[in-house]
């Protein structure tokens, strides 16, 4: 590797963390919130990511094995896949609240793959025909079963499918809705934009989550929004729904790299 190869590529990979954005939201938000940096520390043998941020913590945790069926045609270029996964953690505050979360994730896909005809010559290409996730989790703070939150997160792409998102989170009484946000604007398309989530409820915006963030060196820039207005309590449940978001996708940006 020449040392001009070297230089270059270090002189791009500093333009790119300079040039790093976070992802956009609302003016609201960002005027009554703190906007926490999260640690992720390490993810040990059946656990989840040691996340870290403002007076939370992830103190206990457990992570299931991923099972994954699969079934394809007698070439072998049409298959079906569904992957699931369970995890569970308990979330702390430095008042030594607690929120215990069990959560679930399932992906189904259905896809064309190239058929291999002899070696090293291939027919056809590679095709998400459908794919669908479905991720929730039980939320419960201070023990207190009888206020059950419930998060609901739902994405479908494929080529034989619309693109949709749904994602919510609701205890039966208060709904907050979620929405999808990157660091692209209507002047700006960057291929590879900062992604993450923003929490809104009665159109007032509670919370935010960047699981991703901009550019090449995107991974490991996780940062959480809190509203003031929220009471503790409020705040160590949206903390716990936000941490789930986290775990599941930084763990899906793990699988593909």
């Amino acid at each position: 590797m020449s040392r001009t190869f070297l230089l270059s590529l270090l002189v791009f990979l500093s333009v790119s963390t300079f040039a790093q954005k976070n992802i956009i939201i609302s003016n609201e938000l960002a005027d009554n919130s703190e906007m926490l940096r999260v640690k992720m520390g390490i993810q040990n043998f059946g656990k989840i990511f040691h996340f870290r941020f403002g007076d939370y913590e992830v103190v206990k945790s457990k992570m299931g094995w991923t099972t994954t069926k699969s079934k394809s045609n007698i070439w072998g270029n049409k298959t079906e896949s569904i992957s699931s996964e369970k995890f569970s953690f308990v979330l702390s505050n430095k008042s030594g609240d607690e929120a215990i979360v069990n959560a679930a994730n399932k992906i189904d896909a259905k896809s064309l793959n190239q058929l291999m005809i002899f070696p090293n010559f291939s027919w056809g290409t590679n095709v998400l025909l459908k794919g669908e996730s479905l991720f929730s989790a039980n939320i419960v703070a201070d023990h207190d079963t009888l206020d059950n939150w419930v998060l609901f997160v739902k994405k479908t792409e494929g080529s034989r499918t619309k693109q949709g998102f749904l994602a919510f989170l609701t205890n039966g009484k208060r709904d907050i809705k979620i929405y999808q946000v990157s660091s692209n604007s209507e002047k700006e398309n960057k291929s590879f934009p900062a992604l993450g989530y923003e929490f809104v409820e009665n159109d007032k915006p509670v919370s935010a989550v960047q699981y991703l963030g901009s550019g090449v060196l995107g991974t490991n820039k996780s940062i959480i929004w809190l509203t003031k207005n929220s009471d503790e309590r409020m705040k160590l449940i949206l903390a716990s729904a936000m941490t789930a978001i986290l775990q599941i996708e930084t763990n899906n940006l793990t699988k593909n790299m």
